[in-house]
């Protein structure tokens, strides 16, 4: 059965918050266009999200059928997520009094996204008798398995909050078959429970365009060698790979000194917080910072338009749940270059959209980003199929298999309860 009013969890980042700094990222993205999707299928959405400025409505509207609520939990201040367990008491404390404010069995299911919000969804599943579906987004098991150097673990409390939430859920949605298969075999999750539902991207948004246009608004040389980046600055994310590896393509062919341009599109997050010049650092060492140019984060509608600009897109992560970037730029039309780790295996058709990168080292990157921006053939090929591939996902299909899930996670929580009312 479809729910009428669905309840969202998203306690340490608000999709109203512009993605690629803070704890902003591809979550941020999800939890907006899935939202926006149902409520164009009548559905009402509520997504909850902590506070973080005084200045902020209680309620604000997202779009049509789409309301955010900002529960006072804390400080009035971003707050890092190692601190935001102990606010969990407060903010679960708000989610439910907002509830109560309404008639019984108001919402019909609470959808909890990251470790954190499945911590306050487990308990409002109890409290107002729905099921609860919980999205992880990322794993501390998975992340601790594939540190970039110099990063921090994730902490043993999240480990144990993650086995917690894993448990009590009535459905869980993987984004890819190997996260599905991560949560069954690192966290014994029921593989009954998990659900593949793959990620889309605004094709509407992001689309091919003017390369020559793109880069004519952006300040770039028509002639450039474009390598592009763009995401959340922080060890995980890998950035400073594609830095390594243009520093290794320069030296392999130097003439390409005065036409390369690497392009960094983010602010910095996390663990990247605690060095947030390290980056600039990292260019000037390597003797490519005349190369180098650093943009702050950018709404949908210019990001597409670095994607446009760019000769191809490197996503170096070490640890990718799916890769929204990676489709974002394969919807303009641009060649993707990505580590092959996560769900990037899935984002990106090796050899048809773009080349997966099975290491980490700078002359293994030079090389496949070589092939793909240096050889005008190869690179018309690639971009071709990338704009088929990407053609593959859209928010709407996304939805489509949310809302199937959810339906089976009303069912299976009715199984469950049902034996205890005959008792």
């Amino acid at each position: 059965m479809r729910p009428r009013r669905v309840a969202v969890l998203s306690v340490h980042t608000s999709p109203l918050e512009q993605p690629g700094t803070g704890d902003a990222g591809g979550m941020n993205v999800y939890i907006t266009h899935t939202a926006v999707e149902m409520a164009r299928r009548g559905i009402s959405v509520e997504v909850f999200t902590r506070a973080t400025s005084s200045e902020q409505p209680p309620v604000a509207e997202l779009a049509p059928g789409v309301l955010v609520r900002h529960i006072p939990a804390g400080p009035f201040e971003p707050l890092g997520k190692d601190e935001l367990p102990a606010q969990l008491c407060a903010f679960t404390s708000g989610v439910l009094r907002a509830e109560a404010f309404h008639e019984p069995g108001y919402y019909d299911l609470v959808h909890s996204h990251y470790w954190l919000s499945g911590q306050v969804g487990w308990l409002a599943r109890d409290r107002w008798g729905v099921p609860l579906v919980h999205t992880a987004h990322t794993l501390a098991k998975v992340k601790n398995a594939a540190l970039a150097e110099g990063d921090c673990p994730e902490p043993r409390t999240r480990v144990i909050g993650e086995e917690q939430v894993v448990a009590e859920a009535d459905c869980l949605v993987a984004n890819t078959p190997v996260e599905a298969r991560q949560l069954v075999s690192l966290y014994d999750a029921d593989p009954q429970s998990v659900h593949t539902v793959e990620p889309g991207v605004d094709l509407r948004r992001f689309t091919p365009g003017s390369r020559s246009g793109a880069r004519q608004r952006l300040g770039l040389p028509d002639d450039a060698v474009v390598l592009a980046f763009a995401g959340r600055i922080q060890p995980l994310k890998a950035p400073d790979v594609l830095l390594h590896a243009a520093a290794e393509l320069l030296r392999k062919q130097p003439e390409l000194r005065q036409r390369l341009v690497v392009l960094v599109v983010g602010g910095p997050s996390g663990s990247g917080l605690e060095q947030p010049q390290a980056l600039k650092e990292l260019a000037v060492h390597l003797g490519i910072e005349g190369q180098t140019r650093f943009l702050p984060p950018q709404h949908a509608e210019m990001l597409a338009e670095v994607y446009r600009a760019a000769d191809v897109v490197a996503v170096p992560s070490y640890n990718e749940s799916f890769g929204l970037v990676a489709l974002e730029a394969q919807a303009c039309g641009t060649p993707v270059v990505a580590a092959e780790v996560g769900g990037l295996p899935v984002a990106v058709a090796h050899g048809v959209s773009g080349l997966l990168v099975p290491t980490h080292s700078a002359a293994d990157w030079a090389g496949a980003l070589g092939s793909v921006a240096l050889r005008p053939d190869r690179r018309a090929e690639l971009a071709d199929n990338a704009v088929q591939h990407a053609q593959r996902f859209s928010w709407a299909r996304t939805t489509d298999a949310l809302l199937a899930t959810y339906g089976e996670a009303a069912d299976s929580f009715r199984a469950a309860i049902l034996p205890e009312v005959a008792v």
